[in-house]
């Protein structure tokens, strides 16, 4: 496998932007950008002849510094596919939610009990307050951000487990124990689920 993908690459220069800069004796921007509501439109004519310039010289940039999403799949990467995206996924996700400057909305029976409230409710669980001052959560978003923060928790959670080829061996210490290696897949599986849920809501 291998992965080229470049960072987002926007060529577009508005006239606008170069009058701005041209005029910098308008100290009134309006006067530029609104030149509808502008009785006068003295820069208007300015704009029809820049805009074809502009639209040439982004057509320019972007055959020479074009996009790149260069994907090049072996026939051995999906032999086990889950196990092939796992470690790709895992420093995403936890990127993700270091970096994230918004939360997904979260439906209430995907968290638990003590992260059900709504804004209008009390909060007065100590596992609600806990989670909190760990997450460092501010008051005012504590609906909408702490269940975020938790489904995100559960997916990191989640593909490190698929990540350790060894994570089933505490289970098999001292004979087999079913019970904690039902409960491990089971979160294991519903971390997953919980990926595939919001994975529209994957966005910093």
């Amino acid at each position: 496998m291998k992965i080229y993908i470049n960072k987002y690459r926007n060529h577009w220069l508005s006239p606008y932007t170069i009058l701005e800069k041209v005029c910098f004796w308008e100290k009134d921007k309006d006067v530029i950008y609104n030149l509808k509501d502008n009785p006068k439109n003295k820069y208007q004519k300015w704009v029809d002849r820049l805009e074809p310039v502009c639209v040439g010289f982004q057509k320019f940039l972007d055959i020479v510094h074009p996009k790149i999403d260069y994907v090049k799949i072996d026939y051995w990467d999906t032999w086990n596919m889950d196990s092939t995206l796992a470690p790709i996924i895992l420093p995403m996700l936890k990127q993700l939610k270091e970096h994230k400057h918004g939360s997904g909305i979260v439906d209430l029976e995907d968290v638990p009990e003590y992260l059900r409230c709504d804004s209008t409710e009390e909060w007065d669980d100590q596992k609600c307050f806990d989670f909190y001052r760990e997450h460092e959560v501010k008051e005012g978003d504590r609906d909408i951000h702490a269940r975020w923060d938790w489904v995100l928790d559960e997916m990191i959670w989640a593909f490190e487990q698929l990540c350790d080829y060894d994570n089933d061996a505490q289970f098999y210490k001292n004979g087999f124990d079913v019970e904690g290696y039902q409960k491990h897949h089971d979160r294991i599986n519903n971390g997953t689920r919980l990926f595939g849920k919001y994975y529209r809501g994957l966005w910093d």
